[in-house]
């Protein structure tokens, strides 16, 4: 397992969220980049130096610090839409060349090159400007189907990395929550909600929504009390 190339964005117009700029265009960059926690969001900051958000009030901060997508699922997306994709294509920070992004566990731990330690915290969402970027119509309902996403990952030990890389998984949590499943329920699939109450690297907010929504509402009296 292994990084095939670290990606860094360049600021491009948005005119998909009527915002002045976008760093989804991500592309791979030589020699060794720096990678620490951005700390809240709100700010643009981000994981990997040099670059940053722009949509402050849903992406970066320390749980959308870095974003990893798997080469095998950009191959598996550039079969079926007859276009060749590149590292970054996706606006991912981190090409990865035999790590099963989707099939980690919130809260697996990936230590990548020497020193830095990334544990995964939540599925990537798809939104307006990534399907502006790729130029698709219907492409998010596409990507939601599919159940692909990607994994955020937050900064536990910074560092520099560099494509070539080694990734190795460096610890797992005991509960059965993968990126994909956590997708599938905070997407298409409500019903799964519950099983994500174990899963408690999620962000917070994530964590307070999933709550909310399998909370089980009071009895009523006389609705079926005895």
């Amino acid at each position: 397992m292994r990084l095939l190339s670290v990606n860094v964005g360049r600021p491009r117009p948005n005119p998909w969220k009527r915002l002045p700029a976008t760093g989804i265009d991500k592309f791979p960059v030589d020699g060794p980049v720096a990678v620490a926690d951005p700390g809240p969001k709100g700010t643009g900051a981000v994981g990997l130096a040099g670059d940053r958000a722009y949509d402050v009030k849903h992406h970066g901060g320390s749980d959308q610090a870095v974003y990893a997508y798997a080469r095998e699922d950009l191959d598996r997306w550039s079969a079926d839409l007859g276009r060749p994709l590149a590292g970054g294509a996706f606006g991912e920070n981190l090409t990865t060349a035999g790590v099963d992004v989707n099939g980690a566990l919130i809260g697996e731990r990936w230590r990548v090159g020497p020193d830095v330690v990334l544990e995964v915290s939540c599925p990537r969402i798809p939104c307006a400007t990534f399907e502006g970027r790729l130029g698709i119509d219907g492409w998010n309902a596409r990507f939601l189907r599919a159940a692909l996403p990607g994994a955020y990952l937050r900064v536990v030990v910074p560092g520099d990395i560099r494509a070539g890389d080694p990734v190795e998984i460096a610890g797992r949590p005991e509960h059965d929550v993968t990126v994909a499943l956590a997708f599938r329920a905070i997407t298409l699939e409500p019903e799964l909600l519950p099983r994500l109450l174990v899963a408690d690297a999620l962000p917070e907010a994530d964590m307070a929504r999933i709550r909310r929504r399998t909370a089980t509402p009071p009895v009523a009296a006389g609705d079926g009390a005895v």
